[in-house]
């Protein structure tokens, strides 16, 4: 989190010094029991400083039977805290892979890749593309292509590779729950060619029927949408409600939202768009249909 954005060290921080309440503890017992000064406890509860991945272990460990495993595991992949193998090893919830990949990823998109990893479930709005965790390989390739002109053979392949890998939190245990409403433009788009279109539509077919997934397709016939504004992301946690974030992607950057008011507009935003969307199997004839013609 010493990269995330200041309103998630704050919450963080508050979700630290209720588990330290919870315990008994005054912040200056905790900072005996880690070893630190008083003062090192206040900064991270108030979130002034960034906490290290060691820092949230010491922590947890000293509020003990008052943090529940799904606290441990999720402040511990928000903190970048779990070591993990590469993409070519097991890729479970929280295992941080993409450090691997530091010279080539920017700061932002590890921290929304850690977020993914570490999230319950997903909300997911996309009026040009397929989303990351449903592309398949060639499809994926001519996006990096598309989107990054002129990148050297080796690097796309590594960006593939790492889209890829992504998609672990799809089947791990427990699952990434996603639901996605996609613009009919996505499915109509030739990203790749016809051969590369019609298996990438085949993929979603098949990717819908997971218990985990659902998907949604926002005709033509809608018209104007709320969706229309941008493509969005919405993250929610086991058992912190409050961390949930919404990510908002840009050319050359992305937008945290984390405030309560810009969490609920979000959320009432995609409940709309949802509902004004194809009924999920509708949604999966329709994609089925256009892969049968492409």
């Amino acid at each position: 989190m010493q990269h995330g954005p200041a309103v998630r060290r704050r919450k963080l921080g508050e979700e630290l010094r209720a588990l330290r309440d919870r315990s008994g503890l005054t912040s200056g017992e905790a900072a005996r029991i880690v070893g630190w000064h008083q003062s090192k406890i206040s900064r991270i509860e108030t979130g002034r400083s960034g906490v290290k991945p060691e820092d949230i272990r010491l922590l947890l460990d000293a509020y003990g039977e008052f943090v529940s495993p799904e606290q441990r595991a999720l402040l511990e992949a928000l903190s970048a805290s779990a070591a993990g193998p590469g993409p070519g090893g097991d890729t479970g919830r929280g295992r941080q892979w993409w450090h691997d990949y530091r010279g080539l990823l920017p700061q932002e998109y590890r921290d929304f890749i850690s977020l993914e990893a570490g999230a319950r479930s997903a909300r997911t709005v996309e009026l040009s593309v397929v989303p990351g965790l449903l592309q398949t390989p060639d499809y994926a390739r001519a996006v990096t292509r598309a989107a990054l002109g002129g990148l050297p053979e080796p690097k796309v392949d590594a960006l593939v590779e790492v889209r890829l890998a992504r998609q672990s939190v799809l089947r791990a245990d427990p699952p990434l729950e996603l639901s996605a409403v996609l613009d009919e433009a996505v499915l109509r788009r030739q990203i790749g060619g016809p051969g590369v279109m019609a298996e990438q539509l085949r993929h979603l077919a098949r990717v819908a029927r997971l218990p985990q997934v659902s998907l949604q397709v926002l005709p033509f016939s809608v018209g104007g949408h709320l969706g229309l504004t941008g493509p969005f992301v919405i993250f929610s946690f086991t058992n912190i409600a409050d961390l949930d974030v919404v990510v908002l992607d840009h050319l050359t950057s992305s937008l945290y939202l984390e405030r309560k008011e810009d969490l609920e507009a979000y959320g009432a935003a995609f409940r709309t768009i949802q509902a004004h969307a194809l009924p999920p199997q509708d949604s999966s004839e329709l994609i089925s249909s256009l892969a049968d013609d492409a």
